[in-house]
């Protein structure tokens, strides 16, 4: 019963991810790290055996993270990934100080609840404390594999979108190993109950479920930059480039200068709206109609 409740989980956490960014886009994404950096630090406190290992839930639900992040260096850039590891780690911050102030409380005679809560949450400091520190770490590590790759993979094959697989993969099988293996130390290590083999199996157990869960959802960010790509671009003047999105338009700007006229077949540049269309538009209009520049401007401008 237990692997069939992981493994639904697997498909509607990663689906909501998805459905997530095809709704809202980065926005949706980083709300998804709100929720399942909070989530999975008290899901981690229950224990279940499950493919015949011993093991803490909150790994499927906390592999989602490394998914966003994923998703934003693949699609948005390097700084919209990092702002939601630094999201996340607010989130944590403000979920640990809050959880510690109703231990505060003085309940009254007819509360029911404050055991339980006590219970669950005497505990979330630390786990918490262990979260945010590890987090930080394999999540940024994660982040700066991922562009490593990505660099490496374009630099020796002149392709910034083939082995999106390697990236994706390469990067987050090696930082789920360090968030595993720090975690589990930061957060069990002396607590009362967890043996050194007992830590050693869930350590395995967590690792496997990654390894599971990183080869899944490469397909579901293969997915999201299919929704990405089909997503209508802004416009022209207020548009910010994301890294598969480098190549610049060939006879409109290079480097952020206006091409010569005539060098290159015509593309049309993206429309702008507002105040800029006027201008835009004319621009466009002078491009078509333009002569084909001297061949000495041509070589100045390609070498200035």
């Amino acid at each position: 019963m237990n692997e069939l409740i992981l493994a639904a989980s697997v498909v509607f956490i990663f689906g909501a991810v998805l459905l997530a960014y095809r709704l809202f886009g980065d926005q949706g994404l980083y709300a998804m790290t709100v929720a399942v950096t909070i989530l999975s630090n008290i899901e981690v406190l229950i224990l279940v055996v499950a493919f015949g290992m011993e093991q803490t839930l909150g790994n499927v639900l906390f592999a989602a993270t490394f998914l966003i992040t994923d998703i934003l260096s693949e699609n948005t850039g390097k700084k919209a990934a990092n702002r939601a590891v630094f999201l996340g780690i607010f989130a944590s911050a403000f979920f640990a100080l809050l959880t510690a102030s109703w231990m505060l409380y003085r309940p009254a005679d007819s509360d029911w609840a404050m055991p339980s809560i006590r219970t669950v949450f005497s505990t979330t400091p630390r786990l918490v404390l262990a979260s945010m520190t590890v987090y930080a770490v394999s999540q940024l590590l994660d982040v700066w594999l991922y562009h490593k790759w990505w660099d490496f993979t374009e630099k020796k094959y002149g392709d910034h979108r083939r082995f999106l697989w390697l990236r994706n993969n390469g990067s987050t099988l090696i930082s789920q190993f360090v968030n595993t293996v720090l975690f589990n130390l930061a957060a069990f290590a002396g607590v009362e109950g967890y043996t050194p083999s007992l830590l050693a199996s869930i350590i395995l157990s967590g690792y496997v479920i990654y390894v599971v869960t990183s080869l899944l959802d490469t397909p579901v960010v293969y997915l999201a930059r299919k929704i990405h790509d089909k997503k209508p671009r802004p416009s022209g003047c207020d548009r910010r480039k994301s890294r598969a999105e480098e190549t610049p338009l060939p006879g409109v700007f290079v480097n952020g200068v206006p091409s010569i006229a005539g060098d290159a077949p015509f593309s049309k540049p993206p429309l702008c709206k507002g105040r800029w269309a006027p201008l835009a538009a004319l621009g466009r209009v002078v491009t078509m109609i333009s002569p084909p520049a001297p061949p000495h401007l041509v070589a100045f401008f390609s070498h200035a």
